[in-house]
């Protein structure tokens, strides 16, 4: 049987059509929802992501019709009784939203939506526990790296979304006390170092110039120095916070993922430096760390294989 798996983030729009674990046909549509955000109202603003995603879907939908439900990935606080869109520190303005009940009434197919990072935790577990790489307790934690930082975490084989649907909001430990302002309103959140926008701001401080996560890479693996410190700034700031997490949820599977983790190589080594300077001495050397190999497809994956699982219950 085949669902479909949509990945939402600030600047795409995934869309996926999965069967058995794996993603069979794929559609991507450049579309900046932050930016839409930030320039309209919310109401435009939420009008225009029902409009852009519910056609997206319909396209798919006409060339596979005999898929059974849709599965999204959103990147907000979803409450887990109504499964409203609470709140998203980064597509700001939107609360109390319900993606649910607009799309559906536009596509006429069964809809379920979870955080982005939790959809993306649960595609890693799945793929990772087809192929025996994952601990035989079945628990694991995931970081997604990408407009901002999720996370996610599995227990016994089970999504844990805590009861106010805030559960492993990693991208908002505070990692600098009173640094860069968040969408969330704290300050000095993780996601404002490691993600793809944190290494953006990094380098714009030393260099006074605005370039994007990629254009940033491209120059640390030609040797630029302040492209490798925004990246090596990103892997402290990722440590310290994992540090910090694996003394609360002791597992020893972590699944680094995010359109991030495909420049791994550049914050790695700042990454396990501060993880090994920071853990308690019982825990150095038990975590394992896995670097995603699905190319951004865990969330698709993991929100269609989330929609099959409401779907049969």
């Amino acid at each position: 049987m085949q669902y479909i798996g949509v990945d939402i983030g600030g600047t795409n729009l995934r869309v996926g059509v999965v069967e058995k674990s794996k993603v069979i046909h794929e559609k991507r549509v450049l579309a900046d929802f932050s930016h839409i955000c930030q320039s309209n109202s919310p109401e435009i603003a939420w009008q225009k992501i029902i409009a852009i995603t519910s056609q997206t879907l319909l396209d798919v939908l006409n060339e596979f019709p005999d898929c059974k439900a849709v599965g999204i990935g959103f990147p907000g606080f979803i409450d887990p009784q109504t499964a409203s869109i609470m709140q998203s520190p980064n597509l700001p303005g939107l609360f109390d939203v319900d993606l649910v009940g607009g799309i559906r009434k536009l596509i006429h197919c069964p809809v379920f939506v979870e955080n982005d990072a939790l959809a993306a935790s649960y595609g890693e577990y799945c793929l990772l526990k087809e192929a025996n790489l994952i601990s035989t307790n079945d628990s694991m934690i995931y970081i997604g790296l990408g407009t901002g930082v999720g996370g996610g975490f599995i227990h016994k084989g089970e999504v844990f979304s805590g009861e106010h649907g805030v559960a492993m909001e990693v991208g908002h430990i505070i990692t600098y006390q009173g640094g860069r302002p968040c969408g969330c309103g704290n300050k000095g959140c993780l996601e404002q170092y490691a993600s793809a926008s944190g290494v953006s701001i990094s380098y714009y401080e030393s260099k006074k110039i605005q370039l994007t996560a990629q254009q940033i890479a491209d120059l640390a693996f030609d040797g630029d120095s302040d492209a490798l410190e925004a990246y090596e700034n990103a892997g402290r700031a990722l440590g310290m916070a994992l540090a910090h997490i694996v003394k609360v949820i002791d597992v020893s599977d972590v699944v680094i993922g995010g359109g991030m983790s495909q420049a791994w190589s550049l914050f790695e080594g700042a990454f396990n430096d501060q993880l090994d300077r920071d853990l308690i001495p019982v825990l150095r050397g038990k975590v394992k760390c896995h670097v995603s190999t699905t190319f951004d497809q865990a969330g698709m994956i993991g929100a269609a294989l989330f929609a099959e699982h409401k779907e049969k219950h």
